[in-house]
């Protein structure tokens, strides 16, 4: 059985791919972006996922960026996002996705929907109310957090707490009023029934995606969510902001940052994007220098990990760059075959910056 055969097998017939699970990226582009150091002229192989991160990946001026995914509806998003960044303002981008108020989003939608190829038209046309809703809000993951913010955090804390969680502080403010003020007896309890692993997999992820999980999912989720929030760093994470208030805020993802707009509009010609599985990129016959994997080891068991791995390995050059993040499961390419070297300075300083807080480590190999 090859490496196709095994990740179908372990991933496709398990899980539903008809609706958008993720409408936002939930890796830090920040560190992505730092971490690979893209030269100019160089291929990328990305996740697809949203499209955010391959988004952004377009500024550091590659030749190409192929954002790939199984998903057929995840990709339906990323062509939406990329029509709208080529046919819209950026004003009218922000308010077309839904990072600011807006009752002009279908009409927008009506200009810029000749432009998407027959496929993406009619899901789009038949999901007219995701678009009027703000397309951020409407993944599933995206949900999982409303319902939290909306449902269960009332519970908890008032408003006026968790604006004051996010106001500017030293560190040491911040672990106080974390002590004193938001570590209740209802923080800790329906914190961990929410973010169990069966409330997630129902609502959240994907069962399936976490078969591979040893452990209390809600108890890894915990401890991850209370060492950020003891953090100055979570006064200005605009995860963080989204979960808890129900937006980004001002600090707003890489990709959407008024800085970038221009760039990755006149470079968007360079975005691809392809069904499959990574692996499944290499058949292409394009040699990529660097592959941004997300975090795809976490659904694999440690069979399919080996196989992966290895087929990375036969299809990447000496001096190739190779970034993931781990969850709940520790996979390492480095660790798994000397083909791989760990940048382990560089992995350790970024994770400490990641605003993915929720992430057990970032890392960084390089392909020897």
């Amino acid at each position: 059985m090859n490496t196709k055969d095994i990740t179908n097998e372990s991933l496709t017939e398990r899980v539903k791919f008809n609706f958008i699970r993720y409408a936002n990226c939930w890796e830090d582009a920040d560190i992505l972006l730092k971490a690979l150091d893209i030269q100019e002229g160089g291929r990328v192989l990305s996740i697809g996922s949203a499209g955010d991160n391959s988004f952004s990946l377009l500024t550091a001026n590659p030749e190409l960026v192929m954002a790939i995914d199984v998903s057929e509806v995840q990709l339906f998003l990323i062509e939406l996002k990329k029509v709208a960044f080529l046919h819209l303002e950026y004003d009218e981008v922000l308010a077309f996705l839904g990072f600011r108020k807006s009752e002009r989003r279908l009409s927008l939608f009506h200009k810029i929907k000749p432009k998407l190829s027959s496929s993406t038209r009619l899901y789009w046309e038949e999901h007219r109310k995701q678009i009027k809703k703000g397309i951020i809000f409407r993944g599933k993951f995206e949900k999982y957090f409303k319902f939290f913010r909306t449902k269960v955090l009332p519970f908890i804390h008032t408003k006026k707490t968790v604006n004051r969680l996010l106001e500017d502080k030293t560190e040491a403010e911040q672990e106080q009023f974390y002590e004193d003020k938001w570590n209740n007896f209802q923080w800790k309890g329906l914190f961990k029934l929410f973010f169990s692993r069966k409330v997630m997999g129902k609502y959240g992820r994907d069962k399936a995606f976490m078969n591979e999980v040893e452990g209390s999912v809600s108890t890894f989720v915990l401890d991850k969510t209370i060492e950020h929030l003891k953090s100055d760093k979570a006064q200005d994470n605009y995860f963080l902001h989204f979960i808890l208030k129900g937006n980004f805020g001002e600090e707003l993802p890489h990709y959407v940052r008024p800085e970038n707009f221009a760039v990755i509009r006149e470079r968007l010609d360079r975005l691809q994007v392809f069904k499959g599985y990574a692996q499944d990129a290499f058949d292409t016959g394009i040699d990529f220098d660097y592959l941004n994997l997300s975090n795809i080891f976490e659904y694999m068991d440690d069979a399919t990990f080996e196989e992966v791995a290895q087929n990375i390995a036969e299809n990447t050059q000496k001096g190739a760059k190779i970034a993931y993040w781990n969850l709940m499961v520790t996979r390492s390419l480095a660790t798994f075959s000397d083909d791989f070297e760990a940048n382990t300075l560089l992995s350790e300083e970024l994770s400490t910056i990641d605003k993915g807080f929720f992430y057990q480590k970032f890392l960084l190999d390089s392909r020897q």
